[in-house]
């Protein structure tokens, strides 16, 4: 068994919280693929038309 880090009270919750992190900030990093953009683009302008009905 080890012993917990000292300077660091979270232990291994605290290493997955960065694994994490890191995941996330690669993730939002990313460019949005030109497919899902256009369907979004799509979807804006059917409610932009519903809404002037």
């Amino acid at each position: 068994m080890r012993a917990k880090d000292s300077t660091d009270p979270l232990g291994v919750s605290s290493e997955i919280g960065r694994k994490l992190k890191q995941y996330y900030d690669e993730l939002v990093s990313d460019d949005v693929p030109d497919r899902f953009a256009q369907l979004l683009s799509q979807l804006e302008a059917a409610e932009m038309a519903r809404k002037e009905d």
